[in-house]
């Protein structure tokens, strides 16, 4: 609607005139059960209660509230027209006074998009959940307010729910005649205040912390799930990783936590990993297992707990000025998500992780069209909603990490404590988190801020060597380049590590740290080493680069990769693989079969998935036309190999199972899926579970082995949310002329789905084995996604746009497409041209990865 999207411009002119004092806010939820009467929107009473001073008497501004209806307006005791000043996104507000009392008695809408107060009916039981979700701005569909970060003020909630149920929010709450009154918060800002209510399985414990001056520190925790999950929920290693995390953050942050209680919601339908609301931090279910699952699942549960808890700190106690710094809070909860879980918890080798999974994200991100200095310029909400991306999290964290080897770890953190508490409560930018950070280490961080935050894109560090007759190091350089695009070089804190074959392991024998800066960087320390086999650029992940190999540590690679005894070292060259695949240097047949010979014997679990994940892509996307099913098959035989070698019962086993149903191609690949689900076959050791159930049931569906009736009779079994969307998710991505055009009219012709549904049926129609099934739906593509952009919410556009690209077509014709429609719109929504341009440079880029195959 005009006027949702606030502009940054706004936000400021409303900052100069308004200082807020407080919120009393009153929510009436029972409408959330029973029969919903009406045409409209299920909607909820909610009165709003504003207390805030006008730098300029007379003048006027706005409150942001989203809702079908308004009751009535009050302005300092004077009743307002409601259907004069509001128009739906707006409530405007004229003739102000020194000091104001606004109350606004508004009907605002239940959610089923995941934005604002969702309401979710359980399949199960019939049981109804709520729980809210408003970052950036989404407060407005809940509550009548100010909704800009630097406008933080006190809350004060209370909820009237149905009998029977439990209400939470930011503070504590007590119960007083039937309504649940919570205790008032500390100055925050309206995208991370938040409510759940519904009969949620509840979970508790208690933090304790005694601090060197004797004083103590008791932080009451809770953690809670919808009851249907309670049989699954493990509360007991949330606690543990919780009660690890706030020792950390208080030995090393010297603020003792600052919101009172610490409870954290795993809730249905979420869009996001979680959300940082203090003293409420609430996450995707997902995270409770419900199957048997890895390592890897849990080392990410803990990270994202952490990567939360930091923004208590960086984000909540001192939060950004405006979306261009969102950095300021993501990039350092990112960091320190990790930073956190591999000193304090069981997950000792998270740094893998950071280096395979994260920075894949931000290196992907960091070379489409749309990437953007880690300090963005954000004009307004959309483009705030879509910069949280990996340039944000995982690129900032990255340079981070960076940052942390260039002025060291104890500067750092002495800096990060003197900004917590200069900015307590209070609104930053970036020069406040640098001054602070220069006062610690003694550096100018002018210049690095300018080549780190200011400027995109990527540069990759390549090794030029040259050796003597004897074999030794003559010199060793390291090469820096950039695209053309984004021509900065920067500065990097580097280590470069040289490995040797030692009884048939390839293991570092000469290590060296070193700065590089501009286009070559002469490595002196190592001139008269041995020859090595491998020459490893970034050794240790310092720094933020793609990493290329000289020639001979490229063919090393190719026979000796598995001889890599370094976790981290393998992980590295691994993505330093996977990039060149994607830059078309390197043929997607040769990443496949180089994960074919050596994969099975990579010992880090969570390294093994990205390389399932990596490999499924370049199968779909990178490969030629011609190769896809041979490739196809070897991928299916090399899977079935090592899942029948894994050691029965380990989570290599279930890793190979999960990626051999995903790439199974042939009748007995099928039949053997069948097997495994009706019990005539059996792998030693492999419990097939409910999820594994549904992971090859999937590709039965998709193959056209498997019709309605028995995908519903899958559903009888798990009849569970879980199970909805698998059901849904299998349903779609059946081979039929029908079927697709059923999932097409229920995603873009409809709202009747919530926005798991919508995903889940997105997730069903692409199949990379189904492109001329799915051809006809390109050009419908194009002419839906202006009217999908404009009538639907922001996270559902996301969805479709980006979900139904068809990227799966021939690229010639498809790019040409894209471009007609770029060219007729130019003034479509920039946010929507945006997903628009990333998704053709994603086609691009898999149109120059296939030639370089079909060249091979």
């Amino acid at each position: 609607m005009p006027g949702e999207n606030l502009s940054r411009d706004e936000a400021q002119s409303r900052a100069e005139l308004l200082s807020v004092d407080g919120y009393e806010v009153a929510l009436d939820l029972r409408s959330a059960v029973g029969d919903h009467e009406g045409d409209g929107p299920r909607t909820f009473r909610s009165v709003t209660t504003i207390r805030f001073r006008a730098a300029t008497p007379g003048a006027s501004t706005f409150a942001d509230l989203i809702a079908p209806s308004v009751n009535s307006v009050t302005l300092n005791g004077k009743a307002l027209d409601p259907a004069a000043v509001f128009d739906g996104v707006r409530v405007t507000l004229d003739g102000l006074a020194a000091e104001n009392v606004l109350t606004v008695d508004a009907n605002c809408a239940y959610s089923r998009t995941g934005e604002g107060m969702h309401r979710f009916v359980d399949p199960e039981d019939g049981e109804v959940y709520l729980y809210t979700q408003y970052e950036p701005a989404d407060a407005r569909r809940v509550y009548a307010n100010f909704e800009q970060p630097d406008l933080k003020a006190p809350y004060r909630f209370s909820v009237r729910a149905p009998e029977g149920w439990t209400a939470w929010s930011n503070g504590a709450g007590t119960l007083v005649d039937g309504v649940w009154q919570f205790a008032g918060t500390k100055p925050i800002s309206t995208y991370i205040t938040t409510v759940l209510a519904g009969p949620y399985h509840y979970v508790s414990d208690t933090y304790t912390r005694t601090f060197e001056d004797g004083s103590t520190l008791e932080i009451p925790l809770g953690a809670m799930c919808r009851k249907g999950l309670a049989k699954h929920f493990d509360a007991d290693d949330v606690f543990l990783i919780t009660k690890q995390g706030l020792d950390f953050f208080h030995d090393h942050f010297d603020y003792p936590y600052p919101f009172g209680k610490y409870d954290q919601a795993f809730v249905p339908e979420y869009n996001l990993g979680a959300m940082e609301n203090p003293g409420l931090v609430t996450f995707r279910e997902e995270f409770i297992f419900r199957g048997r699952t890895t390592n890897a699942a849990y080392e990410g549960r803990a990270n994202v707990i952490l990567h939360e808890m930091a923004h208590m700190w960086f984000g909540d106690l001192v939060t950004m000025q405006w979306w261009d710094d969102l950095w300021l809070k993501e990039s350092f909860a990112d960091f320190m998500g990790s930073f956190s879980m591999v000193e304090a918890t069981r997950f000792t080798d998270g740094w893998i992780t950071f280096t395979n999974r994260r920075k894949a994200w931000a290196y992907r991100a960091d070379q489409l069209p749309s990437t953007h200095p880690i300090t963005a310029d954000i004009r307004d909400l959309e483009d705030a909603k879509l910069n949280f991306d990996g340039i944000t999290y995982a690129k900032g964290a990255s340079v981070l990490k960076q940052l942390v080897a260039y002025v060291g770890r104890d500067a750092f953190l002495e800096g990060a404590r003197r900004y917590f508490k200069a900015h307590a409560y209070g609104n930053t930018r970036l020069g406040d988190l640098l001054s602070a950070l220069e006062a610690t280490s003694g550096r100018d961080l002018g210049e690095w801020s300018r080549a780190w935050l200011q400027t995109a894109g990527v540069n990759s560090l390549t090794p030029v060597v040259t050796y003597d007759a004897g074999g030794r190091i003559t010199e060793l350089a390291v090469v820096q380049e950039a695209a053309a695009s984004h021509p900065e070089l920067r500065p990097h804190r580097v280590a470069v590590g040289l490995y040797r074959l030692e009884g048939g392991e390839l293991v570092r024998y000469a290590r060296t740290e070193t700065d590089v800066a501009g286009p070559r960087t002469v490595i002196a320390e190592l001139a008269g080493a041995e020859r090595p086999a491998l020459i490893l650029v970034n050794d240790d992940d310092l720094t933020y680069c793609k990493i290329r190999f000289d020639e001979g540590s490229l063919e090393t690679l190719r026979a000796h990769l598995g001889d890599l005894t370094d976790p981290l070292a393998r992980a590295l060259c691994w993505s330093a693989l996977w990039n060149l695949t994607r830059d078309a240097l390197m043929p997607a047949r040769d990443f496949v079969g180089l994960v074919l010979r050596f994969a099975g014997r990579e010992s880090d679990i969570g390294v093994l998935q990205m390389l399932h994940t990596w490999t499924r892509t370049a199968l779909a996307h990178y490969a030629s036309a011609d190769w896809r099913e041979e490739g196809g098959r070897l991928l299916a035989e090399g899977a079935l190999r090592e899942l029948r070698n894994a050691e029965p019962g380990s989570q290599h086993q279930l890793t190979w199972a999960r990626f051999f149903a995903g790439v199974a191609s042939t009748d007995a690949d099928f039949q053997l899926l069948e097997g495994l689900l009706a019990g005539t076959a059996k792998i030693d050791g492999l419990d097939v579970d409910q999820e594994l159930r549904w992971a090859f049931l999937s590709p039965l569906a998709s193959h056209g082995r498997c019709g309605e009736r028995v995908i519903d009779a899958e559903l009888a079994r798990d009849d569970t949310a879980s199970g909805k969307r698998h059901q849904v998710r299998c349903l779609a991505s059946r081979p039929s002329e029908a079927v697709k055009a059923q999932a097409w009219a229920s995603v873009v012709e409809s709202d009747a789905l919530s926005n798991a549904l919508v995903e889940a049926t997105i997730a069903g129609f692409e199949q990379g084995t189904q492109r001329a099934l799915l051809a006809p739906y390109a050009g419908k593509y194009f002419e839906a996604i202006e009217r999908v952009w404009a009538e639907r919410s922001i996270q559902i556009g996301v969805l479709v746009v980006r979900g139904l690209y068809p990227a799966l077509q021939d690229p010639e014709p498809t790019l040409a497409a894209t471009d007609d429609w770029l060219a007729a719109r130019p003034d479509a929504a920039p946010a929507l041209r945006r997903l628009v341009l990333e998704a053709r440079d994603d086609l691009a880029r898999a149109q120059r990865a296939q030639e370089c195959d079909a060249r091979a």
